[in-house]
């Protein structure tokens, strides 16, 4: 059974520190723990990336094959601002795995198919395709059932993989065809962490847009703006519609950054350097994390659904 890494290895390196050879410093959310692993040794999963939903089951190790080697040298062009057609494709297509792979992706994309699978129920029962439930469960309807809660949907998180995996080019695609501001973080005692779940979200005055902040390296983000008016039924990997800038933030903005990125973590934080004010700074926004969010519009005939994220506190 292999163990497969929802983070990439070549990423996780770039976090180890020069205090402690082929290692990195970590610390644990839910107990403040602190250790020293090495790449390999985190952010992996048996059969992680094995999905029996999909014809070829291990179908997204072919796409990382096209993502991996070449991700320092994508990295390496951003800093230089030599960004090119392969370097948009590496990063855009390292963030779109995660999202899609990583267990806390799996986590928050299985929301919006349980509500959905719940309204689709509710429908039914108001069209009367639902025979009323067994008296024992002392209610007269699935709908009142599922208000109570005594009825609920249940998702395989392998599925929204599935789904992630099949339109991986689609996210791709997405992500590569939209404005980015690459941060270049001059400040040596301030460096940008990584987590298990390097994806951190911002609010935008746009409610249907969140940004995405994406560390890279403990010197490189990159911010991320979805353009929402972009035909994604066209899939144009020369990426056309790519904007870029390249920023150097003020130390306010690096640990602006730097709580998102604890924030968004789904259980370990991981940081080159471990200054003194590090462990503090963890523990204070460790009790955040990100979590789906579906509002239910009512509409003739069924309800109008629309899902978003937050950073909650837990």
């Amino acid at each position: 059974m292999p163990m497969d890494h929802f983070v990439s290895q070549v990423h996780l390196k770039h976090f180890y520190s020069p205090l402690l050879g082929n290692r990195m410093y970590a610390l644990r959310k839910s107990d403040l723990k602190v250790f020293t692993p090495d790449a390999y040794s985190i952010c992996r999963t048996p059969d992680g990336s094995t999905n029996t939903y999909l014809q070829e089951e291990r179908a997204i190790e072919d796409f990382l094959k096209s993502i991996e080697p070449k991700y320092n040298k994508a990295l390496a062009n951003i800093v230089t601002d030599s960004v090119d057609r392969e370097s948009i494709y590496v990063l855009a297509g390292f963030i779109a795995y995660i999202i899609t792979c990583s267990p806390a992706g799996m986590r928050i994309h299985s929301e919006p198919f349980t509500v959905s699978i719940e309204e689709t129920g509710r429908i039914l029962d108001a069209s009367g395709m639902i025979p009323p439930p067994p008296p024992e469960l002392g209610a007269n309807s699935l709908t009142e059932l599922l208000e109570r809660g005594t009825v609920y949907a249940e998702i395989d998180p392998k599925y929204p993989q599935a789904v992630g995996i099949s339109s991986i080019l689609e996210l791709t695609n997405s992500h590569g065809n939209s404005s980015w501001e690459i941060l270049i973080n001059d400040h040596r005692d301030s460096p940008f962490f990584t987590s298990d779940y390097p994806v951190a979200i911002e609010k935008t005055s746009d409610l249907r847009i969140l940004n995405k902040i994406i560390p890279l390296s403990p010197s490189v983000a990159v911010r991320i703006r979805l353009d929402i008016l972009q035909d994604t039924s066209n899939l144009d990997l020369s990426f056309p519609r790519f904007r870029h800038k390249v920023r150097r933030p003020q130390l306010q903005e690096i640990s602006k950054i730097n709580t998102m990125i604890v924030r968004c973590a789904e259980t370990t934080v991981f940081f080159r350097d471990n200054h003194d004010w590090v462990q503090r700074f963890v523990r204070k926004h460790s009790r955040f994390r990100i979590e789906p969010r579906t509002q239910r519009m009512p509409y003739p005939g069924g309800a109008v659904l629309w899902s978003t994220q937050e950073i909650c506190k837990i």
